[in-house]
């Protein structure tokens, strides 16, 4: 039987390209299990642990929370979950990410056609873009 080789925390954080401070937060949000410490107070982690840093790390990436990687953790360690479970949290992110895009969209559109009414000479107290934008607060400041 191999020994387990430990990690301090700096080493995780180098091993998973996360901050110290990350790591600690993933702990603190239950995203982590609480590492063994030395006499000294020291966290050691596991390769386990690193496995599942870089799992949350890429997750992230996809565009998962810190909620949903939770539920998918969850998920990951109950032998009762099923594939189907999984599938329909990525088609919920599916969802969110479109809806963004086609918020994102919208938001270019409207960039633009203010960018176009603007011919880009004169004082910027006569900008027509700024002009728009502070319209459109006080259309919302008072309805």
């Amino acid at each position: 039987m191999t020994e387990e080789h430990y990690y301090t925390i700096g080493e995780a954080a180098k091993a998973s390209a996360l901050r110290v401070e990350t790591i600690r937060y993933y702990e603190k949000e239950g995203l982590l299990k609480t590492p063994r410490r030395t006499a000294a107070g020291y966290r050691l982690y596991t390769e386990e642990s690193i496995k599942r840093l870089i799992f949350i790390c890429t997750a992230k990436e996809l565009g998962f929370s810190l909620k949903d990687i939770k539920q998918l953790l969850s998920l990951r360690a109950n032998p009762k979950s099923k594939c189907k479970d999984v599938k329909r949290k990525a088609e919920e992110k599916i969802q969110e990410v479109e809806l963004k895009i086609q918020t994102l969209r919208d938001i270019k559109k409207a960039l633009k056609n203010l960018s176009s009414a603007c011919s880009g000479k004169g004082p910027a107290t006569d900008c027509p873009i700024l002009e728009a934008i502070e319209k459109q607060a006080t259309k919302r400041m008072y309805g």
